[in-house]
């Protein structure tokens, strides 16, 4: 069970899962909420227990001679956990630093004594990606992959011109197959951290009722409100129990860490 609970981090913070009948799509907005050198790192408990830690973080590089932003996505079991069924999962994205669309994915799997490598290019002129394990295959033109699209919600959609009930979705390739995501915003929250209450814009999955989780809404997810549009907490609710991943520690933020609410604010 731990493993499986750890290796769902990216599940959570990068929308893999998310499903929604009828979406109400949102307008997209202009801000750039990160930039090259944020990096941030989440702890991941099962029941109190420490179960493994993911860290995010984004920086310049180039690819054929354009500017491109590196964000990486690493999640890794920790302790007795690390033990019984060793994690170490790289989620990588090459976006073009203007279009915030992707270039290319990489994702790079070590679960047990599973192995799973595969890189990902995007064409936009001939709206093709070319899959090491696959080949060509047509795609939308706005195709993204699930890192690449957490960040460009970061910068287009996480703001304070959503309504209760909207509905964040995206075309994404994953696993050498098209794949949809969406979330959906249910309100504003102030929540207790490390770094004291901090006021968090909050987002719930549609999720498959059944063995693991309690109800359509066993998922949850706080983001900050504030510029930086961070997320500060994943929750799963789980029938054996609640899952948590917390954000331990930041770096590098564009802006100011606004969203704590001081004592002397109602």
């Amino acid at each position: 069970m731990i493993n499986k609970i750890v290796i769902s981090f990216l599940s959570a913070v990068l929308f893999l899962g998310f499903t929604s009948d009828d979406p109400v799509k949102l307008k997209r907005t202009d801000h750039r909420a990160y930039r090259s050198g944020e990096k941030l790192t989440f702890s991941l408990s099962y029941s109190f227990i420490s179960a493994g830690e993911a860290i995010m973080s984004v920086e310049d590089t180039v690819i054929d001679s354009k500017k491109v932003l590196h964000m990486v996505t690493e999640g890794r079991t920790v302790g007795l956990a690390d033990v019984v069924y060793k994690v170490r999962d790289v989620y990588e994205s090459y976006v073009d630093a203007e279009t915030d669309m992707p270039v290319k994915a990489v994702r790079n799997i070590r679960e047990g004594g599973y192995r799973y490598y595969n890189e990902v290019t995007y064409n936009r002129d001939s709206s093709t990606v070319y899959s090491m394990r696959s080949g060509v295959k047509p795609v939308p033109k706005e195709m993204m992959d699930i890192l690449s699209a957490f960040y460009y919600a970061r910068n287009h959609y996480f703001n304070e011109r959503m309504k209760i009930g909207d509905v964040i979705s995206f075309q994404t390739y994953f696993s050498d197959k098209p794949f949809p995501l969406q979330i959906q915003y249910i309100g504003n929250e102030k929540i207790r951290t490390k770094f004291g209450k901090i006021d968090c814009y909050k987002f719930a999955p549609v999720t498959e009722v059944g063995r693991a989780f309690k109800s359509k809404e066993g998922m949850y997810m706080w983001i900050t409100r504030d510029e930086n549009r961070i997320p500060v907490k994943v929750k799963f609710e789980l029938v054996v129990g609640a899952f948590v991943c917390n954000l331990e520690s930041f770096s590098g933020l564009k802006y100011p860490f606004s969203s704590i609410v001081l004592k002397n604010k109602k």
